[in-house]
């Protein structure tokens, strides 16, 4: 190899050939891998969501002494704030500190904002949100047992 002579600067054929033939190799190796990743990704962020969702409306029973659902939810939604009753009157029972529920509840029992009263039963004490967001990606049932169906999984 000789030694270059001033002024001259730069990579010869061979060299940038070789690097491009290394880039190639490696974004056929790496490539397909990332597709496969971003497919699996999906797929768990599906079936975390669903877990999330049987696991607010079976808390929510319990919260609510509720051994079944009057109302099943026979179209499926995404909007929790309506999920999965929002049919019963504000005779419900008790919130779940235990004070029966007054005329200043919602109706229904619902994952999203889901009214309770004080503990003394004077006012209103706020909301429990059984999962965190309003909106889910996929799309639910429920039967009267409370075992949730994914219709949609809000990845396609």
């Amino acid at each position: 190899m000789r030694l270059p002579k001033r002024g001259e600067k730069g990579f010869t054929l061979i060299e940038l050939l070789i690097v491009v033939a290394i880039l190639g190799v490696l974004a056929a190796v790496v490539i397909p891998n990332v597709g496969r990743f971003i497919g699996r990704g999906e797929t768990e962020a599906a079936e975390t969501e669903f877990a999330n969702v049987q696991s607010a409306v079976v808390a929510m029973m319990v919260d609510n002494q509720l051994s079944t659902l009057d109302t099943p939810v026979t179209v499926a939604t995404d909007n929790m704030s309506l999920f999965p009753d929002t049919t019963t009157n504000t005779a419900k029972g008790t919130d779940p500190d235990g004070t029966d529920y007054d005329g200043s509840d919602k109706d229904g029992f619902i994952l999203y904002q889901h009214d309770i009263v004080a503990a003394d039963g004077s006012s209103v004490n706020g909301t429990v949100n059984y999962v965190v967001t309003e909106q889910t990606k996929g799309t639910y049932t429920v039967d009267s047992s409370g075992t949730v169906t994914q219709v949609l999984h809000g990845y396609e």
